[in-house]
C-alpha cells in the first residue's frame, strides 16, 4: 500500500505526515489492519527497538475533584462508586510505589485530583518525591497535579520531578463538550511551564469519547506541535456515573488503528499505550507493542488493570523486553543517550463507526479497591 509505505519513510525520517495521511491511516479497513501495524512496527523499532518502558501510577488524592470533566470518575458530581481519600503521607506513597518498582517500573507516576495544586500541595508531593527517590534513587518521577501556578513546575524540578504530565485529552475545537471548568488554552499553558522548567513533557489524548477522525488527528497535531517527550493515549473507561458512561465507541481494530496514526505523526516520541486498554483491546494487546513503547503496570487511578504479572508475561510472549533503568528511553536527538537509530532495524474525517451497542463490555471496568488509599496490597 503506497500510503503506509510513504508514512514508514516518513516516520524514519521524523518527517510529520500530512492531515490526510493520517485521516487515511484511521480509515483503513480491517482487512489492512495487520498491514498498518507492521508499517508502523517498523517506525517504533527504528526509534525505540524491541523495548517497553514500564510506568507505575501511585494515586496521591483520589475523588473530591472540583472540575466537570466528562470523561472522569472523580468528577465534580461523578456518582461512579470509586474510592475517596485526601492526601496519602510521603511513606504510604513511597510504599505504594515500591511496589511497581519492584515489577519492573521504571518511572513513577503520581497522580492528585483537583483543579491544580496549591503551594501546600507541592511541597506535600515535594516531600514524596524525595521519600522516592532516598529509597530508589535511579527512578524517573512523574509528577500529575492538574494546571500549575507560576514557579510551581520550578520547585518540582528542584524537588527532584523528572517529568510532568497535563493531557490536551481531545481537540481545540471540541475541549468544551467535555469540560466547562478549564480550557484547551490553560492544558497548553501547564505543558509549556514544565518545559519551561526543564521538566520532561508528558501530554496525550483520550479517545472513544464520541469524537470525529478530524478530532482525533487534530489533538495528535496539537501534541506534535508541544513536542512532549512522551504521549499517553488512553482509550475511555465509560464508568457507571459519569456522562460518559454509553460511550462505547471504539473496538480492539480502531484502538490499533488509533495508536498506528499516533506512532506516525510522533515517531520518535515515548508513546505509551495508557488506561482503558484491557477494556478495548483486550486479547489485542499484544498487537499493540508493535506500536507503543510504553505502558502503564497493574492498576490505573481507579479502575484496576491486568495483573501485573500479566503485563509482564505479555511482553516476554510478544517478543520484547522491558526497559531497565539503565537505559535511556528517547532517542539521542530528543536528549537520549543512545545515538539513532535508537536500537533495532530500520526496516477532515468522517464519524468513526461505533461497536455495537449490544456488545458493550461494561464488565470489564472494574472499580479499584486495592493499592495507595486501602489497606490490600496493590497488584504489581
Amino acid at each position: 500500500m503506497d500510503l503506509l509505505n510513504t508514512l514508514v519513510e516518513k516516520g524514519l525520517r521524523r518527517e510529520l505526515p500530512s492531515r490526510e495521511e493520517a485521516l487515511a491511516v484511521l480509515a483503513t479497513s480491517d482487512d489492512d489492519l495487520l498491514d498498518v501495524v507492521a508499517a508502523a512496527g517498523k517506525v517504533r523499532r527504528q526509534w525505540f527497538g524491541r523495548r517497553v518502558k514500564l510506568n507505575y501510577l501511585v494515586n496521591l488524592k483520589s475523588g473530591l475533584c472540583p472540575e466537570d470533566c466528562s470523561y472522569c470518575s472523580q468528577r465534580l458530581g461523578s456518582k461512579a462508586e470509586i474510592l475517596k481519600y485526601t492526601w496519602l503521607k510521603p511513606d504510604e506513597a513511597s510504599r505504594a510505589a515500591a511496589a511497581g518498582v519492584a515489577g519492573g517500573a521504571k518511572r513513577v507516576c503520581l497522580v492528585a485530583s483537583g483543579r491544580g495544586p496549591t503551594d501546600r500541595d507541592v511541597d506535600r508531593v515535594s516531600q514524596t518525591i524525595g521519600a522516592i527517590k532516598e529509597q530508589n534513587a535511579d527512578i524517573e518521577v512523574c509528577a500529575c497535579l492538574g494546571l500549575l501556578s507560576e514557579g510551581q513546575a520550578e520547585r518540582l524540578k528542584a524537588a527532584g520531578a523528572d517529568a510532568y504530565n497535563h493531557n490536551l485529552n481531545t481537540s481545540e475545537a471540541t475541549y468544551g463538550d467535555i469540560t466547562t471548568t478549564h480550557t484547551y488554552a490553560d492544558r497548553v499553558e501547564t505543558v509549556r511551564h514544565a518545559q519551561g522548567a526543564g521538566l520532561s513533557a508528558c501530554s496525550g489524548l483520550i479517545a472513544g469519547m464520541g469524537e470525529s477522525d478530524a478530532d482525533l488527528v487534530d489533538v495528535v497535531f496539537g501534541l506534535r506541535e508541544l513536542d512532549p517527550d512522551s504521549v499517553p493515549v488512553n482509550f475511555l473507561i465509560p464508568f457507571e456515573g459519569t456522562p460518559l458512561a454509553d460511550e462505547w465507541n471504539l473496538t480492539p481494530q480502531r484502538a490499533l488503528r488509533i495508536l498506528a496514526m499516533v506512532r506516525f505523526v510522533c515517531p520518535d516520541v515515548e508513546v505509551r499505550l495508557a488506561g482503558g486498554r484491557e477494556v478495548h483491546l483486550r486479547t489485542m494487546q499484544p498487537l499493540a507493542l508493535h506500536l507503543v513503547n510504553s505502558i502503564f503496570l497493574g492498576d490505573y487511578l481507579t479502575s484496576e488493570g491486568q495483573e501485573g504479572k500479566a503485563d509482564l508475561d505479555m511482553i516476554a510472549d510478544a517478543g520484547f523486553e522491558v526497559e531497565g533503568t539503565d537505559t535511556t528511553t528517547l532517542p539521542g536527538h530528543r536528549g537520549g543517550g543512545c545515538e539513532s537509530p535508537c536500537g533495532g532495524t530500520p526496516a477532515d474525517g468522517d464519524e468513526p463507526a461505533g461497536a455495537d451497542a449490544a456488545s458493550a463490555r461494561t464488565d470489564l471496568v472494574t472499580v479499584r479497591r486495592r493499592g495507595a488509599g486501602t489497606d490490600l496490597a496493590p497488584n504489581a
